[in-house]
C-alpha cells in the first residue's frame, strides 16, 4: 500500500521503477497474469505496482526480478 504522505518525487520515482518492470516484463513476452502467478500474489496487486500505485516490499521486488528473469537492479535502474 502506498504512503498516503509520500512525497511528489517519491511517486514519481516509483512510477517510472512500475514502467521500467513493465517494459522488462513485456521484453521478455510475458504477461502480468504469468509473472503475479510465478511471484505468488493476486494480478490486481501486480498491476498496482507496475502503475506505480503500490510500493512493494524489497521482497516482492525480488520475487519479481527472479519471476522475469533479470537482476533486481535492472528493475530499479534510473
Amino acid at each position: 500500500m502506498p504512503r498516503p504522505d509520500a512525497p511528489d518525487h517519491v511517486l514519481a520515482r516509483r512510477r517510472r521503477i512500475g514502467e521500467q518492470i513493465r517494459a522488462t516484463r513485456l521484453a521478455r513476452n510475458l504477461t502480468q497474469e504469468a509473472v503475479a502467478l510465478r511471484v505468488g500474489m493476486e494480478r490486481p496487486n501486480y498491476v498496482r505496482i507496475e502503475q506505480g500505485q503500490a510500493s512493494p516490499l524489497l521482497d516482492t521486488l525480488i520475487l519479481i526480478a527472479d519471476a522475469i528473469g533479470v537482476p533486481l537492479a535492472d528493475l530499479v535502474r534510473e
